[in-house]
């Protein structure tokens, strides 16, 4: 367990962590426990009724946040011909097909998403080695191998996120900045909250929604309470 810092601890120490809190009430005190002198980040972290190890008790998804992440996605299309002019025309920072993979064997990373038209994946498998453990390889359950680029690089522009479900049953989640405000988090918690729920495998059995909570980048996690959170979202 790593020593945490002496503001962390003085900030822990003014919160409940075994509480459940109803959401405004939770986002106001994670906000109000931030420190940090820059924009922290505001995570959750839901803990599934499910077994990951069983492929029928996958949770993997995506959402579009209505605010947001607050900060630029830098999207790279690997296409060719009409789709690399779509694609930069629909605001991709970067686009290519050969060009673009060479130049990430030489080391470059230069971008947050990545987005490829089904007809240059046997190129971008060349480098599955290098994208997929950052998290960036294009992969059709998440909408970003297609062919309707524009519609792709915009809704990554726009703050979509894909999650999916870890061994220990744990989904986490990026929300937004704290300085997003009490508000427009919650219309953002809302959103993921409700595309898992609609996730729910059928296999899922008992309690689906065991546990929930947020923190910021630095902050102490505050627990919400599951049921007024369904109620909140219904």
């Amino acid at each position: 367990m790593p020593k945490r810092g002496k503001k962390y601890r003085e900030m822990r120490g003014k919160v409940d962590t075994q509480k459940r809190h109803d959401l405004k009430e939770a986002f106001a005190i994670a906000l109000d426990s931030a420190y940090a002198k820059f924009d922290e980040t505001v995570d959750v972290a839901v803990k599934l009724g499910v077994d990951p190890r069983h492929a029928d008790q996958m949770v993997r998804g995506t959402v579009v946040l209505p605010h947001g992440l607050g900060k630029e996605v830098k999207v790279l299309v690997f296409a060719k011909g009409e789709k690399e002019k779509e694609a930069l025309d629909a605001g991709a920072d970067f686009a290519g097909n050969e060009d673009i993979v060479e130049k990430i064997k030489g080391g470059w990373f230069g971008f947050d998403k990545a987005v490829a038209t089904p007809d240059v994946m046997g190129t971008v498998g060349k480098i599955g080695k290098l994208l997929g453990p950052r998290g960036l390889m294009p992969n059709a359950k998440t909408g970003t191998v297609t062919f309707e680029v524009a519609r792709a690089v915009q809704e990554l522009k726009a703050g979509k996120i894909d999650f999916r479900v870890e061994k220990a049953g744990i989904v986490h989640a990026p929300l937004g900045k704290v300085s997003f405000g009490v508000d427009k988090l919650i219309d953002n918690f809302n959103a993921f909250l409700d595309r898992v729920i609609r996730l729910k495998p059928t296999s899922s059995k008992g309690i689906y929604l065991k546990g929930i909570a947020i923190s910021t980048t630095m902050g102490p996690g505050i627990k919400i309470d599951t049921n007024l959170a369904k109620d909140f979202v219904k």
